[in-house]
């Protein structure tokens, strides 16, 4: 149910007549009809449990346009003539609360300290990789990725347990956002992880309306990480269009543009053995790259290519999260992962 919030001060009966006769009424923003049918995509490299978390109810908050009418109804009438009526003492109107989920908090709910603290990954996997001389236990800072098919997550035991950033599943194509983003997106921050939001790319929709539909969805904080855009081949999807290499390159770049203008910082680019070998090879060489390479070291499986992030298992084991979850590493030492976190962070 659509949920518009409304408060009202000390009015006089003839100014609420009057409102009740000019007909004020709110007008819808929309949302709804985007929301009305959420996708079923999800990225491939998540396995989905039994046990599915139920989507929770995104709350609206009201538009411009709601609010304008809103200070309308409460504005007082336009004063009468001394002569008509006596003079009474009409009591001041109370100010006009501001709706909560529009409070920003005056202070950052991180400790900063928090957050440069780097633990040692404790992580297990289920399907433990012989990586050899290579191996992401070499690397001294690590993280995860989430989405809603983790559940409910004890951020603070997962960030003892090593993970020292987070990449959240925020949208999916032009109408899907993960229902349980702003929950982990909170908590997340809260824990002291570094945290940052990616997109699952459609090639069915346009990119302008996926890059509208992330911008909506995710917020401009400070200390965020670059934004990311997962582009894969999806067996899964309902959308089985392949597009030729030229317009994959197209698509993607339109996106990240927007992406980029708005936040101000370079999106990532995550993607898989496959489509990189359709579509990226040689491709983008002035942006990052987040490689999923579960088999063997991303020198092996994408030569040549420069990378900050490898997704080394999608079968880790950790305290603090209920089934499997996404493990990643950062590309250099402690030292240089505060480097690149003072220069690309919001």
């Amino acid at each position: 149910m659509r949920k518009v919030f409304m408060r009202f001060s000390g009015v006089s009966a003839i100014v609420l007549g009057c409102v009740v006769l000019a007909g004020c009424t709110s007008t819808g923003s929309g949302v709804d009809e985007i929301l009305a049918k959420p996708s079923l995509e999800m990225t491939s490299s998540i396995a989905k449990p039994d046990n599915i978390v139920p989507p929770a109810e995104i709350g609206l908050v009201p538009s411009n346009e709601e609010q304008s009418e809103e200070m309308t109804a409460l504005a007082p009438s336009a004063p009468i003539p001394d002569a008509m009526v006596p003079m009474v003492k009409v009591p001041e109107p109370r100010p006009a609360a501001e709706p909560v989920a529009l409070v920003v908090p005056s202070k950052p709910q991180v400790d900063t300290l928090e957050q440069r603290r780097v633990y040692r990954h404790r992580f297990r996997d289920a399907k433990p990789i012989n990586f050899g001389r290579v191996s992401p236990k070499s690397l001294p800072v690590h993280g995860v990725d989430v989405s809603r098919w983790q559940g409910e997550i004890d951020w603070k035991r997962l960030r003892s347990q090593g993970a020292n950033f987070v990449y959240i599943k925020a949208t999916d194509g032009g109408d899907h956002l993960d229902p349980m983003f702003k929950k982990n997106w909170r908590e997340a921050g809260e824990a002291g992880l570094h945290r940052g939001a990616y997109h699952f790319f459609y090639w069915c929709r346009t990119a302008g309306e996926q890059a509208d539909w992330f911008i909506r969805n995710v917020p401009r904080v400070p200390g965020s990480l670059p934004p990311v855009i997962d582009v894969e081949w999806n067996g899964e999807s309902r959308c089985k269009q392949n597009l030729p290499r030229k317009k994959v390159l197209e698509k993607m770049q339109v996106f990240m543009d927007k992406l980029e203008r708005h936040y101000g910082q370079r999106p990532i680019i995550y993607t898989a053995p496959d489509f990189y070998r359709d579509n990226l090879k040689g491709e983008f060489l002035d942006y990052p790259f987040w490689l999923r390479s579960v088999a063997a070291h991303p020198s092996k499986v994408y030569p040549g290519r420069k990378w900050v992030f490898w997704q080394y298992s999608g079968s880790g084991l950790s305290h603090g999260v209920d089934g499997r979850i996404d493990l990643n590493a950062f590309h250099g030492s402690v030292d240089e992962w505060h480097r690149w976190v003072a220069k690309n962070v919001m």
